[in-house]
């Protein structure tokens, strides 16, 4: 699995390229901790090359948006998600998951949301 983050004016975009699995999903939860704990909270996840998503990835990034939006009540960002695949779709939809994130279908869009 490979990380890179890029900082903008008003977002970060994390990229994320190969499995977010139990052994991966660590690595994930802390690079976007390090992003949070920095003061940014707006945040688009690029999903483009995520081929497998397991129910630990899904904990790091359920995490991640309740830090996001949760400030003593007060919404101050938000993590969302760019071009993830259909079958990752399908999984948030199943479990419910897919109107707690909003999904675009690729990162210029994701960006222009904030």
């Amino acid at each position: 699995m490979d990380i890179t983050v890029n900082h903008y004016k008003r977002c970060a975009v994390i990229k994320i390229k190969g499995r977010i699995d139990s052994s991966s999903a660590p690595e994930v939860r802390k690079v976007l901790t390090d992003i949070t704990e920095a003061g940014i909270y707006n945040l688009v996840l690029d999903m483009s090359e995520v081929n497998f998503l397991a129910s630990s990835g899904l904990w790091a990034l359920i995490d991640t948006q309740k830090t996001c939006t949760d400030a003593k009540n007060l919404k101050r960002g938000e993590l969302v998600l760019a071009n993830p695949d259909k079958s990752i779709v399908r999984s948030f939809e199943l479990v419910g998951m897919h109107q707690y994130f909003k999904i675009f279908d690729d990162v210029t869009t994701a960006v222009g949301s904030f």
